[in-house]
């Protein structure tokens, strides 16, 4: 448990953008490990070079979020397992690991769902700079050029989509709060 919130702290305090370039000069040009990102093979071509290439970009990417994953969900079944029904629920004989994977688990899950749901929209954000330390094409770096480029077209085009998959996660989320959860069923 120790270990797991030191490295989610960690993970927290790392910037994105940072661990990128460390992850291109430890892994790339140090070690040789994996290739650079720049010149990305389609998945259908050769699809383990694409991972190999799409790896220190997800690493960089998804690390810090995985942090903050980790100390939400530890702190949701925490609060969840320091209530009166589970209490209730061991005491009158059920055993504990069936508590928790009826009701607890299920119970604490409403709040990650949400930050989830928050963070996927951080990803898409932080997709930008990623995109622009890695040198791959995608949304973030066709804003970037936007920008750069003086062209107000571009940016409000990948402005929008970006709402718009805002708009979706968010749809997606309050659906699950209901597989989460039968009580939201009733509102």
């Amino acid at each position: 448990d120790q270990v797991i919130r030191v490295i989610s702290i960690i993970a927290i305090a790392t910037p994105s953008f940072w661990l990128g370039v460390l992850l291109i000069y430890l892994l790339q040009i140090k070690l040789a490990l994996l290739p650079g990102a720049g010149e990305l093979v389609p998945f259908s071509v050769d699809p383990g070079e694409y991972l190999a290439r799409m790896a220190m970009p997800a690493f960089s990417l998804g690390f810090p979020v995985a942090g903050q994953m980790t100390r939400i969900i530890r702190t949701s079944m925490v609060e969840e397992l320091d209530k009166d029904y589970v209490r209730t629920a061991i005491g009158a004989g059920v055993p504990k690991r069936v508590v928790i994977a009826r009701n607890v688990f299920r119970n604490a899950l409403i709040t990650p769902v949400t930050v989830l749901g928050m963070k996927i929209g951080y990803l898409m954000g932080g997709a930008i700079i990623t995109e622009i330390i890695f040198s791959l094409p995608g949304m973030g770096t066709a804003l970037f050029e936007g920008i750069n480029g003086n062209e107000p077209i571009l940016v409000q085009g990948v402005v929008l989509v970006v709402a718009l998959a805002f708009v979706i996660i968010n749809i997606i989320v309050d659906m699950l709060y209901v597989l989460i959860n039968p009580r939201i069923r009733t509102v």
